[in-house]
Formats: C-alpha cells, sequence, structure tokens
C-alpha cells in the first residue's frame, strides 16, 4: 500500500498527539511534500549532519526525530548556516523531517516511560501530570522490585543505555538502598522540585547544571531528597526510538522505518585529571 507524508504525519499525530506538547516546543512536519510517497522512513533523536546523511543514504522519503530543528524564530535557511544546509541537503534528498519531542515525552510509552521500563521500575507514574491526562506527564516514578545500593543501580543504568564520552555521573553515597526511583528522560533539572522527585531515593535524568544539581545534593542533606544520576541526553532519549518504531509499523503496515546507528551525543572525548585524592569509581568507571 502507497503511503505518503502526510499518513506518516496523520500515524505519529495519534500516537504522539501535539496538543500534548508544551507551550514553548515546536513538534510537527517540518520540511517536506505532504503528498509525497514513503516507503521508508528513519528514526533519530536528532537532525543532524550524520543523521541527514544517513537517511539520503538509505533512501528515507522521511527523517523522524525527537528534536526539532527549528525550535526558535529562524530567518534564514541559507546553505551557508547549518541549519540550512540540513535542510537544503533533506530536500535535495526528497526526504522530509517530521519531529516528535515533549508530545512523545508525555504519553504511556513515552522517553521517561521507555527509561523506567529499562531500569526495571514496576509501576511507574507521572512525575507531573497532565492536566487533561493522569496517566500522561513529564517523567516517571515508581519502585524497583527489589532494593540495591546506589553503585549498584548506577552501573544498571550505565547497562541500559549506549556508551558515550560522559558515561554516568552520580552525586550521592555509593552504598545508599535504592527502592524509589524517579526519572526524567532528557534535561530534567526543572523537576527537581517535584514532590515525586523529593521522595525519590534516586532521580535519573540528563543534563544537570552545577547550581540546581549542588542546590538539590545541599537539601538533601538537611530536608532528605534523591540521590542524582546524570546521564548523557542523546543516550536517555536514544532509548525511546525503538518503541516509536514499533509504533509506527503497528500504525502503517508495510512501512519500513529504521532506527539511526548514528551516535549524536556532541562530546568527543573525555579527559580525566587523576590523582591520589581521586576515587577509584571516578577513575575507572
Amino acid at each position: 500500500m502507497l503511503r505518503t507524508v502526510a499518513d506518516v504525519v496523520s500515524a505519529a499525530e495519534r500516537l504522539w498527539p501535539l496538543r500534548g506538547a508544551e507551550e514553548w516546543d515546536a513538534p510537527g512536519l517540518v520540511s517536506g511534500d505532504p503528498l509525497a510517497p514513503v516507503e521508508r522512513v528513519l528514526l533519530a533523536v536528532d537532525a543532524v549532519a550524520t543523521t541527514v546523511d544517513e537517511a539520503v543514504e538509505r533512501d528515507a522519503q522521511l527523517l523522524l526525530v525527537h528534536h526539532p530543528l527549528l525550535m526558535r524564530g529562524v530567518t534564514t535557511v541559507a546553505e551557508s548556516t547549518a541549519k540550512g544546509a540540513l535542510l537544503s541537503r533533506l530536500i535535495r534528498g526528497g526526504c522530509a523531517l517530521y519531529a516528535a519531542h515533549t508530545n512523545a515525552d508525555v504519553v504511556e510509552s513515552g522517553t521517561s516511560a521507555r527509561l523506567a521500563e529499562l531500569l526495571q521500575v514496576a509501576g511507574s507514574r507521572p512525575i507531573a501530570p497532565s492536566s487533561e491526562h493522569s496517566e500522561r506527564g513529564l517523567g516517571r516514578a515508581g519502585r524497583l522490585a527489589e532494593p540495591m545500593t546506589l553503585e549498584a543501580f548506577a552501573r544498571r543504568v550505565a547497562s541500559i543505555l549506549p556508551a558515550t564520552v560522559g558515561g554516568v555521573r552520580v552525586a550521592g553515597d555509593p552504598d545508599r538502598i535504592v527502592r524509589t526511583v524517579a526519572v526524567c528522560g532528557g534535561a530534567g533539572d526543572s523537576l527537581l522540585g517535584a514532590r515525586l522527585v523529593r521522595e525519590a531515593d534516586v532521580y535519573v535524568t540528563a543534563d544537570l547544571r552545577h547550581h540546581p544539581a549542588s542546590e538539590a545534593v545541599e537539601s538533601a542533606l538537611v530536608a532528605g531528597g534523591p540521590a542524582l544520576v546524570d546521564v548523557s541526553h542523546w543516550a536517555s532519549e536514544s532509548l525511546w526510538l525503538a518503541t516509536a518504531a514499533d509504533e509506527l509499523r503497528a500504525a502503517l503496515p508495510g512501512l519500513e522505518v529504521v532506527v539511526s546507528d548514528r551516535r549524536t551525543d556532541p562530546w568527543s572525548f573525555l579527559i580525566v585529571h587523576e590523582s591520589p585524592e581521586t576515587p577509584a569509581r571516578e577513575r575507572h568507571p
């Protein structure tokens, strides 16, 4: 059965309704002819040079990404700019571009739900529920079937994520017992003050900045709060791509849906300063 860009867009917006997106977000069709035929879709976290090249090389007619390429005011898409060059490459290659961002985060099978599932967090529920749907919202929180130390849990986190040079960073006593877990795929420091995060034994997210993380750690010493596990933004959201691919295949039987094999974590290498005071865990994660 011949599919079009519009068919894929319609399926995507049934799976990840646009009304679920944050006000500042810009999901949806970025470029491409809605009536153009589609036989193959490539899924990736980011529309960057390597995934755009992959889409064209694989003869995909649509690149579906998590992060919107055009988030804020754009006055030019000249090929002398990075985003203009990417869009031109896609257009010349006959490949449309679509983004499912925070609207894909909040659904029951979204980025945080997938992270919680792979971490074996049971009975998870949204940290910040949607006003329209109590089972949807940002982040997820639940319990482990069996308690474990923070160090063992952090190693579980590392085991489910694709490798990145930044690895997994942890703030907390390695021997602390973890029973309750909160997670947020992608940047999640905005949820540090949420009740389900404060009540959890550990909070797993990405892009934790110095001051919010430091304040959370200091607050936990006085009033209680979670240990922190900080991971790669790309890695935490890349886990969702397999789920999204399965959902698209089920919604559009016969459509070829491929998950990108390119790493779009931006960091290339890490240099760790070793000294007698540096804990072995940090030197040799």
